[in-house]
This record gives structure tokens, sequence and C-alpha cells, in this order.
């Protein structure tokens, strides 16, 4: 059993905004470290930890408290189950800051809300709370902040009652059966949409705009 969880006021804030603001790197002189292979590598290792952590053999339980976005709500998504306090806000901010939502958190969102609401969130980036979640398959339970440690102890303590072999069956019975409906195998370029974007002038500039806006708050 593994228990997945963020330390502070949130579960996740995200990623550093200031990445979407610095220069991105010259491919005229590339070394190890920079130029496009390196920036390819950086992008895409959301994904493999997404894929890292949906293929553990445990089963794991998410806690979500505070502020849940961007890669944050992918990375709830690759576990097996969603415990979030009532005051935990998801939000998926990637289109305003000019890039894709990457690390395969497409077709995980996909499986878990639909397509509709999966364009919904992602298109618009409108903040969502733990109720909505809830009611759209995202999140398995809502409780009151105060109670969100027992809450998450007391489904850990029900599933170690349980045989970890026949857990463990019903994980992978499961993974095949969402993997056969919506895969996420095709995530493997999500790398190149995302560096992409990152040196797509009209993207850059609606980051930059988006930051801009997010400052004078």
């Amino acid at each position: 059993m593994v228990v997945v969880s963020g330390r502070g006021r949130a579960f996740s804030a995200g990623a550093d905004l200031a990445a979407f603001t610095a220069a991105p790197a010259q491919d005229s002189a590339p070394t190890r470290t920079t130029g496009a292979g390196a920036s390819r590598e950086g992008a895409d290792a959301g994904r493999r930890m997404a894929e890292a952590i949906e293929a553990m053999r445990a089963v794991t339980v998410v806690r979500l408290h505070g502020h849940v976005v961007g890669g944050g709500v992918v990375l709830a998504s690759a576990c097996d189950l969603r415990v979030a306090a009532e005051d935990a806000r998801f939000s998926i901010p990637e289109v305003d800051l000019g890039i894709p939502l990457a690390w395969g958190g497409i077709p995980r969102l996909v499986r878990e809300v639909g397509p509709a609401l999966t364009k919904e969130l992602v298109m618009t980036c409108r903040p969502f709370g733990a109720e909505e979640a809830r009611a759209a398959g995202f999140v398995n339970r809502v409780v009151p902040a105060a109670e969100l440690d027992q809450a998450v102890e007391d489904l850990v303590q029900l599933l170690l009652t349980k045989s970890a072999l026949t857990l463990a069956a019903t994980k992978a019975n499961v993974n095949a059966v969402t993997e056969s409906m919506v895969g996420t195998g095709r995530s493997w370029n999500d790398a190149d949409s995302l560096v992409t974007a990152l040196r797509d002038p009209e993207s850059r500039a609606a980051g930059a705009a988006y930051l801009d806006r997010v400052r004078k708050r």
C-alpha cells in the first residue's frame, strides 16, 4: 500500500512558472545538457513518472488537499484511489500558459471523467472543487479537511485486511480494461508537443499574458 500526499498548504501548486518565461534554449550550440534532445528528455519526465506510479503492483491512495494544479492532477489520475478534502481546489492551467496538457494527462482524464468534460476543463482552464471532482468520478471520497488524514488511514486499513494477491489482480485487471478503452501509449509524443509549444511565438505570448494577469491579482 502506498499513500501519495503533498506537504504544506497544497498537494501540488504545479510547475515553476519561471520555466514559461525563460528564453528557449538555443539549438546552434547544443551540448549534452542543452538543446532539443535535453529539452525533450526533461519534458518527458512527467509521463515516465505517471506511468511508473500507475504500473506499481501496490495499491496507491492519493491524499488531496489545497491546490491540485496541472501536473498534480495528472499525478492524482495515475493513482488508484483518491481522497480529497472539501477545500481541495483543482485546476489545469496549461492552455492558459500556452502549452498542451502533457504527461499522458488527456487519456487519463478521458478515462476518469469522459471526453466532453476533459475538453471543457482543459480548454477553459476553469478551476473546480472537490465535490464536482467527486460527482464527475475523479475523486472517490470527499471529507472535511480536519478528517482527511483519518479518512485516508481508514481506507488504507480497510484495504490491508484484503489479500494482497487479489488486490493486485483486481488493479491489474481494471488497468488492462481501461488501457484497452483509452490507451496512454500514444502519450510518448506529449513531450514533443510541449517542447514545440515552448518555442512557438503565439503560445509563448499567450503564456506571458496569463502570467502577467496572475502577477497583477
